[in-house]
């Protein structure tokens, strides 16, 4: 298996075809692999990367793209008035600065009657042919969205038809959580229908290498236990030797 690094932690822009690697993995694998590097650096034991009690609202559809953040606050006047409105709202800038690769990630508390938005305001998305959209809190306007084929990912907490009854975009490009995970721009979000993960993009090139190689190994196994029709724990969890042998196979070919 890959050797543990110790890692530089300053941000760095994941490239495209690092995106591209995370979409053929499954995320429960993409995940295990974020543990095993995180826990070697004191990140924490459990790793905290999962952006809990989100669901993917395009079933079948598959993300992993940088992370533009936007943070809502709880509404009170004196908020609302220092809040900037309509064309330079922090909303739009943070979707502005969405494009192909990117998706909006949306902190608003997990309120499931709060919504990021509707379908008018998220055309610019659609037309800046992002990725898609994850929110801490409610999606609006999901029929139009796909009748009108925007073509966007989405994961949220909830469907809404509220708009935003306690909270309000205040600020953009700043770290943020989502279902309780940390959240810095620039981060890859990964998910499938399993559900959605965050991944530091400093950490990006290596967790996608650990995880290509354990889910070909994992396959390898799946092979040798249905040919040799034994119990799947006679090989699993993967252990040294099936890495070796299945490093072996590839150096082989």
């Amino acid at each position: 298996m890959s050797e543990k690094e110790n890692f530089n932690m300053d941000p760095v822009f994941v490239p495209d075809e690092i995106l591209e690697g995370f979409k053929i993995l499954p995320t429960a694998t993409v995940y295990n692999a974020v543990k095993y590097f995180s826990s070697s650096n004191n990140y924490t034991k459990n790793s905290p990367c999962v952006c809990e009690g989100l669901k993917n609202y395009t079933p079948g559809q598959k993300i992993a793209a940088r992370a533009k953040t936007l943070r809502f606050l709880p509404l009170r006047q004196d908020i609302a008035g220092e809040v900037i409105s309509r064309e330079e709202s922090s909303e739009y800038k943070a979707m502005g600065r969405c494009g192909p690769g990117d998706v909006l990630v949306a902190d608003i508390q997990g309120k499931e009657q709060d919504v990021v938005a509707g379908d008018v305001k998220l055309l610019q998305l659609a037309m800046n042919n992002a990725d898609g959209v994850i929110i801490d809190g409610a999606i609006r306007d999901l029929d139009v969205l796909r009748d009108e084929n925007y073509d966007l990912i989405v994961y949220a907490k909830a469907r809404s038809l509220h708009g935003n009854p306690n909270t309000i975009p205040a600020e953009e490009n700043v770290q943020i959580q989502c279902g309780g995970a940390l959240v810095r721009p620039g981060d890859v979000m990964v998910g499938d229908d399993d559900g959605v993960i965050v991944v530091p993009s400093w950490m990006a090139k290596a967790v996608l290498e650990h995880a290509t190689e354990h889910e070909e190994v994992e396959n390898y196994i799946k092979t040798k236990i249905k040919k040799e029709n034994v119990v799947p724990g006679k090989y699993y969890p993967p252990q040294p030797e099936s890495f070796d042998e299945w490093r072996d196979i590839k150096k082989s070919k």
